[in-house]
């Protein structure tokens, strides 16, 4: 792929695009904020599949259906860098309790949406707020961060870990995506998502965040029996979590594996693929439909792995070059980011060039654009609005 600006020029191998049926095909990215980019796309890439204009248009880009640009959501684009949301959190400190009220769920998820209007609105929660309804208390501290109060390290321990009922430990959430689906009515996407297995145990066993790992690496490396028992645990429940969240209005859910790249590509495969593997066949076979999203951190030397667990897209962090991230995935996946988070500290046209060198390298079509993270606390308000312009103006 060429691509020629009045400023610039870059070439991009064809091999970043996805392939299947040979097609010429040109595009054009444009904004408010930047100058025309032609693009000129050599190679092959895949043949899109008619528009379906009913749909919101991040469920189209999922499936391979032509679009006009690719969608854009944010990760951590309801939180603490906007003005609104500073003001509801100096009167409601918690962050529980901002996260477990309906009513303050649906305005800080709708926060960036009433501004932004992003193509993905994601439910304002956490990880880890199945882990009351799981028999393991715990709480999110400012400047602290999670606190486990009863660590999980026994095969005594894990026995008591109950099975999570949505239903029952976390209606609020149910009740939230209803709301959303609703006030944001079919615009954009809502999105739900989960922890993923080894993420949360990590949290259980090391009794909060961690630097080293070495708690669950010792259960894993020493007694792993305990740490299977604990880790599917958790998978049935996520896999009914996200069913839950279907159920009830999420049209895309994605699944946070933020600890998994502490593993050895070896120990990944025994203690997080396996599990996310079944969490997405489970949902798949009662919600075939629902594209399901897998992010982890730090993952380049995870990215063959992480597809074969069958998710349906794959979010990359600003450590992989999209284009490599592209080449390695292969065609049938989509992929989503993946922007540096830093690049929003970054001058108005700095922005709008890693915008516009994302989305050529990811190519025409299964793109979701996005950060590589969420947005870092301190990002300027209004170089995320300059994001979305830029990214809502392009054209392929």
């Amino acid at each position: 792929m060429s691509c020629i600006n009045s400023s610039f020029t870059a070439i991009i191998p064809s091999s970043s695009v996805p392939s299947s049926t040979p097609r010429r095909s040109r595009c054009s990215f444009s904004s408010k904020s930047s100058s025309t980019i032609l693009c000129s796309l050599g190679g092959t890439v895949a043949e899109p599949m008619a528009k379906a204009a009913t749909e919101p248009l991040l469920l189209n880009a999922v499936r391979g259906i032509d679009v006009d640009r690719p969608p854009v959501w944010l990760m951590r684009q309801a939180g603490r860098y906007m003005k609104s949301y500073q003001i509801i959190c100096e009167k409601y400190p918690s962050f529980r309790e901002r996260s477990e009220n309906v009513d303050l769920v649906v305005e800080i998820s709708l926060q960036p949406w009433n501004v932004f209007k992003p193509d993905g609105v994601i439910l304002f929660s956490d990880i880890l707020t199945p882990l009351s309804g799981m028999n393991i208390p715990f709480d999110i501290v400012k400047g602290k961060g999670p606190i486990i109060f009863d660590p999980v390290r026994t095969a005594a321990q894990v026995e008591e870990v109950r099975e999570f009922v949505p239903e029952e430990s976390v209606p609020y959430v149910g009740e939230a995506l209803t709301i959303l689906r609703k006030e944001v009515d079919n615009k954009a996407a809502v999105l739900g998502f989960v922890g993923a297995p080894f993420t949360l145990a990590s949290y259980v066993v090391e009794g909060g965040s961690s630097k080293h790992f070495s708690k669950i690496k010792r259960l894993a490396f020493s007694d792993s029996k305990v740490l299977h028992s604990l880790l599917q645990k958790f998978t049935t429940s996520m896999a009914r979590y996200i069913q839950y969240q279907a159920d009830n209005g999420a049209q895309a859910v994605q699944i946070f594996d933020s600890w998994a790249t502490e593993l050895s590509p070896v120990d990944f495969e025994e203690f997080s693929l396996p599990y996310l593997k079944q969490i997405v066949d489970t949902v798949k076979k009662t919600h075939p439909e629902l594209p399901i999203i897998l992010y982890a951190s730090g993952s380049g030397g995870l990215l063959e792995r992480l597809a074969l667990t069958g998710v349906d897209v794959v979010s990359l962090d600003w450590t992989v070059d999209m284009a490599d991230g592209r080449r390695r995935l292969g065609p049938d996946i989509a992929v989503q980011g993946n922007v540096d988070p830093g690049v929003l500290f970054g001058s108005k046209d700095f922005i709008t060039d890693r915008i516009n060198d994302t989305v050529r390298k990811a190519g025409r079509g299964k793109h979701i654009l996005n950060l590589g993270h969420g947005i870092v606390v301190g990002t300027p308000e209004e170089n995320v609005a300059h994001f979305f312009e830029v990214a809502k103006g392009i054209r392929y």
